[in-house]
């Protein structure tokens, strides 16, 4: 089931930055023919049902979350693509990889002969890289537009969002973002090169909207470490002990 007032969210997604709807759909039909049925589902279900979850995007407060992220070992994590490199580099294997299969390969390939679970998104401009999918031991898959057979739709729009969208889904009790700092300045993690900075900012934007409109509706509880972010309530790293239990 798609959330409740996606479809106008998606649609202006659609005109402000240009994509094709059309190849979207081609995309999340690719990607549901190389998917194989499988309990990958139930998996997430176990992971995320009422305990609290972190989401860690590549945002500049990245370098310093990895530090407090280490001391929780067994409270789930799901990452966006972006910060997979350095979270691994750390020791850090995350849960959940929200990934449109932009992040650094060879460490998607690493950790999908893992049991980390891959979310992977399927739009019109990754068609070419979704054969990837196949390295990946645990997967499932996901769109923006009509959900089908194994392609499923639980909202967002970046990697980092999705993964607050995915919590959500899944009825997170507690939701904690890390590394993720909506605004003009871009975590050099992501990679983002200067001629994409444009482009990234308005997607960083969006990203944001999406998630003050989540909170809205939502019934997890919402907090980030990151910079602040309407609907999600401030907390420092001291605050993290009473707030992940």
């Amino acid at each position: 089931m798609v959330i409740l007032g996606w479809r106008k969210k998606y649609s202006d997604i659609l005109k402000e930055f240009k994509y094709d709807e059309k190849k979207d759909k081609e995309s999340a039909i690719l990607l549901n023919t190389i998917l194989e049925k499988s309990n990958t589902n139930e998996k997430v279900i176990n992971l995320i049902k009422g305990k609290t979850v972190l989401v860690i995007g590549s945002g500049p407060s990245l370098s310093t979350a990895i530090k407090k992220l280490k001391k929780y070992k067994k409270t789930v994590k799901i990452a966006a693509d972006s910060a997979i490199k350095p979270l691994v580099e750390n020791g850090i294997i995350p849960d959940i990889i929200v990934t449109d299969l932009d992040g650094d390969e060879n460490t998607l390939k690493k950790i999908g002969k893992t049991k980390s679970i891959f979310v992977v998104h399927a739009h019109g401009d990754n068609i070419e890289k979704l054969e990837l999918a196949k390295k990946f031991k645990n997967c499932i898959g996901t769109s923006q537009s009509t959900p089908f057979n194994k392609i499923q739709n639980f909202g967002g729009f970046t990697d980092g969002d999705r993964g607050v969208f995915l919590a959500n889904h899944y009825e997170a009790k507690k939701i904690i973002l890390f590394g993720m700092d909506f605004g003009e300045q871009i975590g050099k993690f992501s990679k983002t090169k200067k001629s994409e900075r444009k482009i990234k900012l308005m997607k960083l934007k969006k990203g944001e909207f999406l998630l003050e409109w989540l909170s809205t509706i939502t019934k997890s509880e919402l907090f980030t470490t990151s910079k602040p972010i309407s609907g999600f309530e401030k907390i420092s790293y001291k605050k993290l002990d009473i707030i992940i239990t």
